[in-house]
């Protein structure tokens, strides 16, 4: 019976995929308005197109996956940050899934030549479960990684401003202070920084538009704040230099707490081992008078 209902809901689920393939579904009205007006200074490449194996692969299920309605770039703003296309995401969730789908079949037949038979329905929920780890699991991987690298561009973005107060305290401009900052570092977020600069030159707007712009795609709320709080400043050298200190000195005291709150966190990951080991250390010296006295009664 278990079986006959996992077939019923297979095909159902086919004519389900069907229909909705078909069905061309419409674009949300927000995302396509906000193509329509956003400045053109703001948009930033967030990487080049991907030609590796999983951009081939992740083209056309992408492609697919958008005319069944599920969109892949719910997180756009962890995929500019990793430099990821959303083909090259696909494809690594589907090569995920697939991996993950074949495995407990795979896993079943080893077994069977050992001469260990499970149960089909068994091998059947494996695989889909396996299956759906390894769609979700992707996702999971480009939070992580997207949370690191913003981590290392807020770093960056503290020793930038930091250079930024020098070059004005040394009676240099706003802009050639921006330019001389920007030019100092050679890091990716140096390189989005510099990006972020030039497309401001060139399309001749505030270059805290521009890095408005840049923290608003990298999902980095304190570059947001940073260009938000100079752009209320004006254009006054000393009033700009004020608030670029203020910014800095916040953000260096925040990531020393976020360092500090890592490092007791290592700390107490660190005793999870030792009590294991204590507690292994105790189970193999009961184990023989446990025993003792089990054979004795």
């Amino acid at each position: 019976m278990i079986l006959a209902l996992a077939c019923g809901a297979l095909a159902g689920l086919g004519v389900f995929l069907v229909v909705r393939g078909l069905v061309v579904p419409r674009p949300p009205l927000a995302p396509a308005m906000a193509r329509l007006t956003t400045p053109a200074a703001s948009i930033a490449p967030t990487s080049a197109p991907q030609t590796g194996l999983a951009g081939r692969v992740g083209a056309p299920v992408a492609e697919a996956l958008r005319r069944l309605g599920v969109d892949l770039a719910a997180s756009p703003r962890d995929l500019a940050v990793v430099g990821r296309s959303v083909e090259a995401h696909a494809g690594a969730k589907a090569g995920a899934a697939v991996f993950g789908a074949v495995l407990a079949p795979a896993m079943a037949a080893l077994m069977a030549a050992g001469g260990v038979v499970l149960p089909a329905v068994v091998v059947f929920w494996g695989a889909v479960a396996g299956g759906v780890g390894g769609f979700v699991l992707p996702d999971l991987l480009l939070r992580r990684e997207a949370a690191e690298r913003r981590g290392e561009f807020r770093q960056a973005l503290s020793a930038f401003l930091d250079l930024t107060v020098i070059v004005l305290a040394g009676g240099g401009g706003v802009q050639t202070a921006l330019d001389r900052a920007s030019a100092a570092g050679g890091g990716w977020a140096w390189r989005r920084i510099r990006g972020a600069l030039d497309a401001a030159r060139a399309t001749r707007t505030t270059p805290w538009a521009a890095l408005a712009g840049l923290g608003a795609e990298l999902g980095v709320e304190e570059l947001e704040a940073l260009a938000a709080s100079v752009a209320l400043a004006g254009t006054e050298g000393a009033r700009v230099r004020e608030s670029l200190v203020a910014k800095a000195a916040s953000m260096r005291a925040h990531e020393l707490a976020a360092a500090e709150a890592r490092a007791s966190a290592a700390t107490e990951a660190m005793s999870v081992p030792v009590a294991l080991l204590a507690l292994g250390f105790i189970a193999f010296l009961a184990f023989p008078a446990v025993m003792a006295v089990l054979l004795v009664s």
